[in-house]
């Protein structure tokens, strides 16, 4: 069972900086009104993700393991939201060192590479190790246009040619929006005759991690995608109810709302498993794009929206928990706390007479991670900061699928509370567009004109400021 704790959020617990009882009853009526608003929006189609659980994955299945046994690398190629939710998918469900265990023990399933920035020596790097002639390239990107994808992807469709001639469409998949042929990587991909999978058009690309943009990577290493949809599923009856009392989709928003209101406007995720690393990298681009807003929908400047930021317990005790418990009062701590690890390891009785390691003995590293997560709460309660916990029995298909729901179903309340569009995302667009515009794109000719003539008048600045330089240079 899945449960949410949030006693470590209210007043009871943390004295004034928290969150009162009648505050949370005060937004029953609003949630009330959010939830009739939701559904009528779900079944207008307004909201695709949410029926995406939803969707028969047996085609998905189907592809991915028939590729899979044909190639020795497996190479996505994307950014944001079209790379996140398959790295948190195989982080959390694959094994840690998948990509060192020999073929026989990944069942056959090709090593999982991905490339999602265009930093020039990563890239470099990858193309030292694989060979192209073995390597499956999945390309996800729901606009086609994105500059850092799509810049990989020219550089792995010119390698390709090159290693494996008229082949080359056999080494390619293609996973973009369904649209209406518009799409760059759709005409790439019917005048190439290399194989499409669908994005649903309504679908943005930080929600899209239950269509194959997330599903096929991740069923290509064998995880049980069916289980994810079933665990997502789960989370959508759950959440259903519009009590906000027995929705704990609605009660986490709600909180993370009134924590706004009171300055804490950074919120931490800090799951106590290395498994859900990238999840929380998953869950930061959800929160962040779809939050920070400076417009609300009625056009109020409004700057909305509170920090992600993640953590990993308990490293990051080592790292993070001096700044949590005594540094400013603005975060809210949410811990993931995993009740059953898949492996677990003993810890032997040695150095008998050492008080400082005798202790561990009869215990095991799991216990330790569950007493440390048990620890931080304590310590972070005691310092008056509020903290809440999501208790999961284990990481495994059903489990992380539920939580992505989740957020993903908090996400959209938080919007609603905020009054802002949680679907567009205005200000990563336009650092796209004058991507475009410095690198070149023809039809954006009047952006980069624009840029020049600001760095025309900022060098005409510097001029006039010649005795105060600046630019620091060193070494």
């Amino acid at each position: 069972m899945m449960k949410l704790d949030f006693s470590n959020m209210m007043e009871s617990r943390i004295g004034e900086r928290g969150i009162s009882i009648g505050a949370i009853e005060y937004m029953e009526h609003r949630i009330k009104e959010i939830d009739r608003k939701l559904k009528g929006d779900r079944s207008e189609g307004r909201l695709q993700f949410m029926e995406l659980p939803y969707k028969n994955v047996d085609e998905i299945i189907s592809l991915a393991n028939e590729e899979a046994t044909k190639y020795e690398n497996f190479v996505l190629i994307g950014i944001g939201g079209s790379s996140w939710g398959s790295i948190a998918l195989h982080t959390a469900l694959s094994h840690p060192y998948y990509n060192l265990l020999p073929a026989s023990k990944r069942n056959g399933r090709p090593r999982f590479f991905v490339i999602d920035n265009c930093d020039p020596d990563e890239t470099a790097g990858l193309f030292d190790i694989i060979d192209m002639k073995k390597t499956l390239v999945n390309v996800v990107s729901k606009s086609g246009t994105t500059p850092e994808p799509m810049a990989n992807f020219v550089k792995c469709y010119e390698m390709m040619k090159r290693s494996v001639g008229k082949a080359y469409t056999e080494h390619f998949i293609i996973t973009t929006d369904e649209g209406d042929g518009d799409g760059v990587l759709r005409r790439v991909a019917e005048r190439e005759g290399i194989r499409c999978l669908e994005i649903p058009k309504r679908v943005g690309g930080r929600f899209s991690v239950f269509s194959p943009a997330g599903l096929f990577p991740a069923a290509v290493s064998g995880i049980d995608i069916k289980e994810v949809l079933n665990g997502a599923r789960h989370m959508d009856e759950a959440c259903k109810k519009p009590d906000i009392w027995h929705n704990p989709a609605y009660m986490f928003a709600v909180l993370e709302y009134l924590a706004i209101d009171k300055g804490y406007n950074i919120s931490v995720l800090m799951p106590y498993s290395r498994k859900l690393r990238h999840f929380g990298n998953w869950y930061m681009q959800l929160w962040a794009e779809s939050l920070g807003k400076e417009h609300d929908r009625d056009n109020n400047t409004v700057n909305a929206g509170s920090t992600p930021l993640k953590a990993i317990g308990a490293a990051d005790q080592h790292s993070l928990l001096q700044l949590f418990n005594e540094g400013p009062f603005d975060k809210v701590i949410t811990f993931i706390r995993v009740e059953s690890y898949e492996n677990d390891v003993s810890l032997p009785a040695v150095f008998r007479g050492w008080n400082e390691l005798e202790y561990f003995g009869g215990h095991t590293l799991g216990e330790l991670m569950k007493t440390e997560q048990f620890a931080t709460e304590l310590a972070l309660t005691n310092h008056r900061r509020p903290n809440k916990t999501i208790v999961i029995p284990a990481i495994n298909a059903f489990t992380v699928g539920a939580l992505m729901y989740f957020f993903e179903l908090v996400t959209t309340v938080m919007g609603e509370l905020l009054n802002v569009n949680a679907f567009d995302q205005p200000g990563v667009e336009e650092g796209k567009r004058l991507t475009y515009a410095l690198m070149g794109r023809r039809g954006f000719e009047r952006e980069r004109n624009a840029i020049r003539a600001k760095m025309f008048e900022e060098e005409n600045k510097k001029e006039k400021e010649k005795s105060k330089s600046l630019i620091i240079c060193f070494c």
